[in-house]
């Protein structure tokens, strides 16, 4: 088919732009417009030459119906993504998020897609009111960024309501691996130990999270583009499993095999209101309506993401705090 991925020059956008051109999909690679022409993570993809990249502005409604011209399905990963920054910059997730969402919706109604997938997130949900979390969970807006992705959900489920958009919201829990931001937990840690710290700067080590290695979870969203019965269904992707921060810490530490302290930086934690404390995904709606298997354990996943971070230590500061 012909698809095209939003936001493809990002972390699990590359990824998952690597795996839908092994499938032997043709694939348009939708990545944000700069001076510079950069492509992202496609720059150094193994895939780069294998797809039509566009420049363009999810947050325009022009560059999204072009891009999707000609094209069978898409998947929408394009957002801004960090919490942090959400606290500054609310109105900024609002277009992108929000609007970028609406585009990309509207333009696909206009273009009678086949299919329509569009990425929520775990945080959602925000702290769990009962576990596994299922995909019946309340959503919570506990931070901008949350409110932000729960209305651009609602709005992608009106449009299957309203106009029979044949779309699909797949909702993963924590994503982890190779090309992640240092605003995550797990390439923060690693990137710190890496260079040498001896003492860790992090904020708050007790909320829970479900973790899933980053290729694992693009076969997620594989294999709810292939099932056909997910249409207008929000579908979780993750392992069924929990670790706090401070166990997370320990497990990455044992693999490198170092010993750190910990020092709390206040600049890193959240408003105590915002915390999402505990997050552990029911993958029971994905299991039966797929084929889906993860191949890679926690330790495995760490194992690969530190081997990779490695070779690339030169993109990362551990000195600066990644808001």
């Amino acid at each position: 088919m012909k698809l095209l991925i939003t936001g493809a020059g990002g972390f699990i956008g590359s990824h998952l732009t690597e795996l839908l051109v092994k499938e032997g999909h043709d694939v348009k690679a939708f990545v944000r417009y700069n001076s510079k022409n950069n492509w992202g993570w496609l720059e150094s993809s193994i895939v780069k030459n294998d797809v039509e990249i566009i420049s363009g502005d999810i947050r325009d409604y022009d560059s999204v119906y072009n891009a999707l011209r000609g094209c069978d399905a898409v998947f929408h990963l394009a957002a801004l993504i960090g919490i942090p920054y959400s606290y500054i910059s609310p109105k900024a997730y609002i277009e992108t998020n929000i609007t970028g969402t609406y585009n990309i919706l509207q333009a696909s109604k206009e273009l009678d897609l086949k299919q329509v997938l569009v990425t929520s997130t775990s945080e959602t949900y925000g702290t769990a009111q009962y576990v596994p979390i299922d995909e019946k969970h309340p959503m919570v807006g506990q931070s901008p960024y949350s409110a932000t992705k729960i209305a651009a959900d609602q709005l992608a489920i009106s449009y299957y309501r309203s106009f029979n958009l044949p779309v699909k919201i797949v909702r993963p829990f924590n994503t982890y691996g190779p090309r992640q931001s240092a605003r995550a937990i797990i390439p923060t840690v690693i990137s710190q130990l890496l260079s040498g710290k001896e003492e860790l700067s992090l904020g708050n080590l007790s909320p829970t999270r479900d973790l899933t290695f980053v290729k694992d979870t693009c076969k997620g969203f594989l294999e709810i583009f292939n099932s056909d019965k997910l249409n207008g269904e929000v579908t979780n992707i993750g392992m069924g499993k929990e670790i706090s921060v401070s166990e997370l810490i320990k497990k990455i530490t044992s693999v490198l095999a170092l010993k750190v302290d910990i020092d709390e930086d206040t600049k890193r934690v959240r408003p105590g209101n915002s915390e999402v404390e505990r997050l552990l995904c029911n993958n029971h709606k994905l299991i039966t309506n797929t084929n889906w298997k993860p191949d890679f354990d926690l330790e495995n996943g760490i194992r690969e993401t530190i081997d990779w971070l490695k070779n690339h230590m030169d993109l990362y500061k551990p000195d600066i705090y990644n808001v």
